[in-house]
């Protein structure tokens, strides 16, 4: 039986808090993003793709690196902030939601841009010749049809946020309520040898983890097997 310890709920919540922030911002970012790049004629779509796509290849502890000189006190924004009396955004919660945001950028965009390519313009074309406007197309058209795109966008990115650790441990550090999540917490337990609790929460999000992507699998059979 697995029994969690206060200082665990409290990661616990802060995670969850973190995944939702995130998913919603890269939903809201990526929608248009994924559109734009799917439908768009710039020849900028390969750079902006390219960048896009850079946190599945660069290490984590890289990004966060640079995220640590940036938002630091002696960082453009960073110093810019402290300059106009507010606080920098290294070690806070702010700072951990803008490396988990770009962390996972690509486990957003790429569903979303596969599932708006395979829509086409067909339906689109059909709708705005019929009278109606931006939002009433993507409410009424492209969000039914591409509902499978968006369900596994939420879920890789909410699943994504919640197992992130190199560079949320370099922007944020470990501090409690603050910016210690899970994958910090079982950190800190197995460097003090802590290995039942570390093992518990391990546990917690390998279920998680087996879960997301049972989901992602049955969308997939699911709108393959309706799609004509």
């Amino acid at each position: 039986m697995i029994e969690l310890s206060p200082s665990d709920w409290v990661a616990i919540r802060l995670t969850l808090k973190l995944g939702l922030y995130t998913t919603g911002i890269l939903l809201a970012i990526g929608t248009p993003l994924a559109w734009w790049l799917a439908s768009g004629r710039s020849p900028l779509r390969t750079a902006v793709q390219s960048i896009v796509a850079l946190p599945l290849v660069l290490p984590p502890t890289v990004l966060g690196f640079y995220l640590l000189l940036l938002l630091g006190p002696r960082g453009w924004i960073g110093g810019s902030l402290e300059a106009i009396g507010l606080t920098h955004l290294a070690f806070t919660f702010t700072g951990i939601l803008i490396a988990s945001v770009i962390y996972s950028m690509p486990f957003a965009v790429q569903p979303l841009f596969q599932a708006f390519t395979a829509l086409g313009r067909r339906h689109v074309e059909v709708a705005a010749s019929l009278g109606a406007g931006p939002i009433d197309r993507f409410f009424t058209v492209i969000l039914p049809l591409t509902r499978g795109g968006f369900i596994i966008a939420a879920t890789l990115s909410f699943a994504h946020t919640l197992g992130e650790f190199g560079a949320i441990l370099m922007i944020g550090g470990s501090i409690p309520g603050r910016t210690k999540v899970l994958s910090v917490l079982i950190y800190d337990h197995a460097e003090a040898m802590n290995y039942t609790a570390a093992h518990q929460l391990s546990l917690l999000l390998l279920a998680f983890a087996f879960l997301v992507l049972f989901i992602v699998y049955a969308v997939n059979r699911r709108f393959d097997t309706v799609r004509p």
